[in-house]
């Protein structure tokens, strides 16, 4: 018998860096903008050594001007070329909103279809690194409100190696979240996808109750149901993946099965995705729920000081208490 060769391990950050790479080497239309992103090769080091293999007409420094960055990305997709945008921290991802909701999302439309951006904005986003607002923030619901525009969030380094291949490949404009609590998590990478771009992951089955989660917060949400289960509780865990448009089809397959379900992210939960993903589950598999959807978040305040920050973001036991609130109905 021929023994199986055993998968790589990368963290996520060298995931990312790994499908950057591997688009690069597939189309040299791809062009990397950002601040630092060259001779530092990031803050977090996402494209460590990529300048240096594909030059500086690949891998640009930018000046500190995120309106710039995404203006010029729209710029050179409009010739032809694949720009991936750096945003240093999701905080400071505002200056350019103008440019990405005002042009990026609606320039298809604009043109009857006959143009597209096929550009994606990488924003690390959430707290969880001891730094405060601008730094630390969950501002995926701007963009997820906003038609035209992809919304994804990876979670694992295998996702993310493969997410931002497809996001790269995909024709429309792409806001790609990267939890940048997350980036030295280490995994192993299997040569093919996990699932498509616009697909939900079940990763964990449960008949008592589903977790739906994204991003940072897939990791809290798989250490609840572990603990969970030590209780002889069934507890499932689907991570969304793509934020918008939503895969209604799998989160509701679940909520069907355990007939309750608790969402959770990191954003406050006013106005959030959770609110979106529980009146899709709650209109579309009304019947089949046992109790209301409940949702897990931050609280609706600024982000606080790092040495409160383990209070603001949810943790196990918020999730659990959550999970026990729907199984007493």
């Amino acid at each position: 018998m021929t023994a199986t060769a055993p998968l790589p391990t990368m963290t996520l950050g060298g995931a990312l860096n790994a499908g950057l790479r591997k688009a690069m080497e597939a189309d040299d239309r791809v062009v990397l903008l950002g601040e630092d992103i060259g001779t530092l090769g990031g803050v977090f080091r996402v494209t460590d050594g990529l300048q240096r293999d594909f030059g500086q007409s690949r891998v640009v420094d930018t000046p500190l001007a995120e309106s710039g960055i995404v203006g010029t990305a729209i710029g050179m997709a409009l010739r032809g070329y694949r720009p991936v945008c750096e945003i240093q921290f999701d905080g400071f991802v505002y200056p350019a909103f103008d440019q990405i909701v005002s042009q990026l999302a609606k320039m298809r439309a604009r043109s009857a279809g006959r143009l597209s951006l096929p550009v994606v904005v990488r924003i690390p986003a959430g707290g969880g690194i001891g730094a405060v607002e601008h730094h630390s923030e969950s501002n995926e619901a701007y963009f997820a409100h906003t038609a035209g525009l992809r919304v994804v969030s990876c979670s694992s380094p295998a996702d993310a190696f493969h997410l931002i291949q497809d996001a790269i490949a995909c024709d429309d404009p792409v806001v790609f979240f990267e939890p940048k609590r997350r980036y030295w998590d280490k995994g192993e990478v299997p040569p093919s996808r996990v699932a498509p771009m616009d697909s939900a992951l079940v990763l964990r089955d449960g008949t008592d109750c589903t977790l739906i989660a994204h991003g940072p917060s897939v990791a809290v949400a798989l250490s609840a149901a572990a603990a969970a289960e030590e209780d002889g509780v069934s507890v499932g865990v689907v991570d969304l993946r793509s934020i918008s448009p939503l895969d209604t089809d799998t989160l509701c397959t679940a909520a069907q099965r355990a007939g309750r379900v608790v969402v959770v992210h990191e954003a406050s939960t006013f106005a959030g995705i959770g609110a979106e993903v529980a009146a899709a589950v709650t209109e579309t598999c009304f019947y089949s729920l046992e109790a209301p959807v409940l949702r897990v978040g931050g609280f609706n305040l600024p982000y606080p000081p790092a040495h409160v920050e383990d209070a603001f973001l949810p943790d196990v036991d918020r999730v659990l208490d959550a999970v026990a609130r729907v199984l007493d109905y």
